[in-house]
């Protein structure tokens, strides 16, 4: 996302599974890369484990997108590592990440409605 040019959230939609899980993990609050990859595997239970390519490579498609942005605010220097790069969720980034959450839900919702799943038809 450039300049002033205005994307619906919903044309950034479906997010990859790398993209979802990383705006998850910034949903509350800045994080480094290191600290991103372990909310990842804690909010997945432990079944998704992302790696630095994957990471690095989503974080920077999702920097020139807009849906977040490098944070200037740092840490204590005495209690962080100086190359760090946090990161944080963009208003943009939040619109994208309800507008996709809510997009699961109905698909939740319409997959439970199947007799597959114990649902009505």
């Amino acid at each position: 996302m450039t300049g002033s040019i205005q994307v619906n959230p919903q044309e950034m939609l479906p997010l990859t599974p790398a993209v979802f899980h990383i705006l998850l993990a910034l949903a509350d609050g800045e994080k480094h890369g290191y600290s991103i990859m372990k909310s990842v595997e804690a909010i997945s239970g432990g079944q998704v484990k992302m790696g630095p390519g994957t990471l690095y490579g989503s974080i920077k498609r999702m920097l020139e997108a807009g849906l977040i942005e490098e944070s200037e605010e740092r840490p204590n220097s005495d209690l962080d590592d100086e190359r760090r790069r946090y990161y944080r969720l963009t208003s943009f980034g939040q619109a994208v990440l309800a507008a996709e959450v809510e997009r699961l839900a109905h698909l939740v919702s319409l997959a439970r409605s199947k007799p597959l799943l114990g649902g009505t038809a």
